[in-house]
């Protein structure tokens, strides 16, 4: 089992990555793009499984021939070599009866080389079985010699050719799908350094040379190394992207609190009470604290002052503060104030105010950045603290 490690935790790797993509895959089917993704990454996973020796041992017994593996494992690489330029036919867009011809070229050109791999094992004399070495024990048998070479072409060309492309947008992208073309991009290249091992073991056998341990321990790692390049570069962009964005959310959550809490007491019941499920992820919890600030805010419309608004204008720009800076100030002042005012008033046994036609504007309570940057003010500004507690006083001490 330990033998079959190097090439089990990177089949786990790209299994991961095809796990995460199923759900886009469901959604869209029809995408060619999001199919030959899809098909890469299984198709990977099912080499890695397939080629570790555990594997390779248990086939050969369940089957009862020496080496049926070979054929395989070969047929499934060239398969994945075919993925790799239908993935790349698809990536480079163009028109669409173009990308289905392409498509099936390539599906049947390396649909014609599996056919020949399974062909040439079948005319191929190999009884003994060979677990790790097969590629320089049979390399200068008849017909098994045709076969290796075979695979080994059609696997290299799949390979540079993404490797290539890759390399190419590169350099056209940012963020962490940059970083995931940059490791798939170390992948290939990882796995040209596997090819060049296998090559050379497999040249070396024709020149009666033994240079086999190329192909029985210098290759495998460099295999193995770039799958697991491969598949966290294609993890990486879905991942990345999704652990941002979360990251990002938590953080406009957590920073909504202090105007959360200031507009408690003007939230209508059914918003203060309605509760989240503990497993609810942090987009939607955020979302709720925005619905409980939106409803909190246009309670408070009739207690909104211009007065008060301006009167903190006034200070925060005697201060020196920059003037979008004061008008933002300005309007955490007139929110905190009118907080405190209908709290004063639920304490009192005067009738609410009648609601205004034209209740101040809020300038920055429209979008989620605007609510975080009147949320921090309220924690912070003296100004707006001072606005606070005026409006808690009684009108006689208000004005005296």
């Amino acid at each position: 089992m330990n033998d079959g490690l190097i090439l089990y935790i990177p089949g786990v790797v790209l299994l991961t990555a095809l796990v995460i993509k199923l759900p886009t895959l469901r959604r869209a089917w029809r995408d060619p793009l999001m199919r030959s993704v899809c098909a890469l990454l299984l198709v990977g996973c099912a080499v890695l499984f397939l080629a570790a020796p555990p594997t390779i041992a248990a086939v050969n017994d369940l089957t009862g021939i020496a080496n049926f593996s070979a054929p395989l494992v070969y047929s499934v690489l060239t398969a994945f070599s075919g993925s790799c330029i239908v993935l790349i036919i698809n990536w480079r867009g163009g028109r669409p009866e173009q990308i289905r011809r392409s498509t099936v070229l390539c599906l049947g050109a390396y649909g014609a080389i599996t056919l020949a791999i399974v062909v040439l094992f079948v005319l191929a004399d190999a009884p003994v079985e060979r677990l790790r070495d097969l590629d320089t024990y049979y390399a200068t048998t008849p017909f098994m010699r045709e076969m290796i070479t075979l695979y080994l072409v059609a696997h290299a060309s799949g390979s540079v050719v993404l490797t290539s492309l890759c390399w190419r947008w590169l350099r056209q992208v940012d963020g962490s799908l940059r970083t995931g073309l940059a490791l798939i991009v170390l992948g290939g290249a990882l796995d040209v350094g596997y090819l060049a091992a296998k090559f050379a073991a497999v040249l070396a056998r024709w020149t009666h040379r033994d240079w086999d341990y190329l192909s029985t321990y210098v290759a495998p790692p460099l295999a193995s190394a770039a799958a697991l390049m491969c598949g966290a570069g294609f993890i990486l962009p879905l991942v990345g992207d999704r652990a941002t964005s979360t990251w990002r959310s938590y953080l406009q959550y957590r920073r909504l609190k202090p105007l959360w809490l200031e507009l408690q007491g003007s939230t209508t019941p059914w918003t203060a009470t309605m509760t989240i499920a503990w497993w609810s992820s942090v987009e939607l919890r955020r979302c709720h604290r925005e619905a409980a600030i939106h409803d909190g805010l246009l309670n408070l419309a009739p207690y909104l002052s211009s007065v008060v608004r301006e009167d903190a204008l006034a200070r925060a720009t005697s201060r020196g503060v920059p003037p979008g800076r004061a008008a933002l100030v300005a309007e955490a002042a007139m929110i905190a104030s009118a907080c405190s005012a209908h709290a004063a008033a639920g304490r009192s046994s005067a009738p609410l105010p009648d609601p205004r036609s034209d209740p101040p504007r809020l300038e920055y309570a429209g979008a989620s950045d605007g609510l975080v940057a009147l949320s921090r003010t309220l924690s912070r500004s003296s100004i707006v603290a001072a606005a606070r507690r005026c409006a808690a006083l009684p009108e006689t001490a208000r004005h005296g």
